[in-house]
């Protein structure tokens, strides 16, 4: 059994707001001096050799794979449109290399292979499973039910619980209204937020969390987004020779947060890979379908890959409970709390929590960025 990732969880921001999660443009936030960019060929060795010590590829494979997502993020896009109201998501498949669009109307084939996307007829699809998360939102909490998400690919809501806990969750479903057949139930260990507090880069604020990306707020003062829990509203930062404050912070509900800097902060397009050395570039914020790869930069375990699993998972911490979580299979641990997520190089969203470790291996948790962006007005660097 895997150990529980850890966090502290700082507490909770004065500013709540509705996040409506898809991904985003950003770039983490540094102070001092602008690094020297690396080339482009740089940059795809070290996200080349970071996908082969995690996903277990050959160089060849894990060019392909850069190759073949960077097609999907494309047809993906073409795909929807053609699907319309059949658009039930979309699973990369990282072995295959293939796109799959799962639609709800059998009309929609035609013109979504079009596209050159493949298909699979299913019954819920993402709006159908999200009205089943929505209904479990809203029951009265179980114990021993730690989370809740829309399987895309499988058609069908994962519900976890603790295993031995005994939980109620025929009671759960009564409650929601949620069809048993609807649901999967498997096991798992207790969610804990991850904040011993670092970032991409470390900052300190009587812990340490990493940054996400750089931004500039409404007004266009320089900070970074990163995750709600490391701070509240109000609370002083740190970064090398940098100062800060939270400008604007949710926990639990959401987990986001926007640190505006207040002296010595320089803004870069940049995510350190730390332990492959060198950078790794933003250049946009399309979103990655389910079943891409996604890498990961934190203070405390550096630079680390795998695959997005699920969106719009509901994750139950002991300080609270969260919506509309990304699911990864990313290893993380305390301290790269808010650390930047991206695939490619797309940025997708900040680290929460999870369970598990780098040694081991574990799940991880990310809140997707573009919401910070359309609810502060927050710019990100790219």
């Amino acid at each position: 059994m895997r150990p529980s990732p850890v966090v502290s969880a700082i507490g909770t921001g004065a500013l709540a707001f509705g996040l409506v999660l898809s991904a985003a443009p950003g770039a983490f936030a540094a102070t001092g001096p602008l690094p020297q960019s690396p080339t482009p060929e740089a940059d795809a060795v070290s996200m080349q050799e970071a996908l082969q010590r995690d996903l277990g590829l050959t160089p060849l494979e894990a060019d392909e794979l850069l190759a073949a997502q960077d097609t999907a993020f494309e047809v993906d896009e073409a795909a929807a449109a053609a699907a319309g109201d059949a658009y039930g998501g979309s699973v990369f498949d990282t072995e295959t290399l293939e796109l799959t669009v799962l639609v709800t109307d059998s009309a929609a084939v035609e013109a979504v292979e079009a596209t050159g996307a493949g298909t699979e007829l299913v019954s819920y699809g993402i709006t159908g499973l999200d009205e089943i998360v929505e209904e479990l939102n809203a029951a009265d909490a179980v114990p021993g039910v730690v989370g809740w998400y829309p399987d895309v690919a499988g058609d069908t809501v994962v519900l976890e619980v603790l295993e031995g806990s005994g939980a109620d969750v025929g009671g759960l479903l009564a409650d929601a209204g949620v069809d048993a057949s609807a649901v999967e139930v498997t096991t798992t260990e207790q969610p804990e937020l991850y904040a011993d507090i670092i970032g991409g880069l470390a900052y300190t604020m009587g812990g340490r969390c990493s940054v996400g990306f750089a931004a500039t707020n409404a007004a266009g003062q320089p900070g970074f987004v990163t995750a709600g829990h490391c701070g509240r509203v109000g609370t002083q930062v740190t970064i090398g020779n940098g100062r800060g404050v939270f400008e604007q912070s949710i926990f639990p509900g959401n987990d986001a947060a926007f640190v505006r800097g207040t002296s010595n902060f320089t803004l870069t397009n940049l995510v350190s890979r730390y332990n492959t050395g060198g950078y790794a570039t933003v250049a946009g914020h399309n979103q990655a379908p389910i079943g891409s790869s996604v890498c990961r930069s934190g203070s405390t375990t550096g630079w680390h890959c795998g695959t997005i699993q699920a969106r719009g998972q509901s994750v139950s911490y002991p300080e609270g409970t969260v919506t509309n979580m990304t699911r990864t299979t990313v290893c993380a641990e305390p301290g790269d709390s808010g650390g930047s997520y991206i695939s490619g190089n797309q940025a997708q969203g900040v680290t929460s929590g999870g369970s598990g470790n780098c040694r081991t291996g574990g799940t991880t948790f990310y809140q997707e960025v573009t919401p910070m962006v359309n609810s502060w007005g927050v710019r990100l660097r790219t």
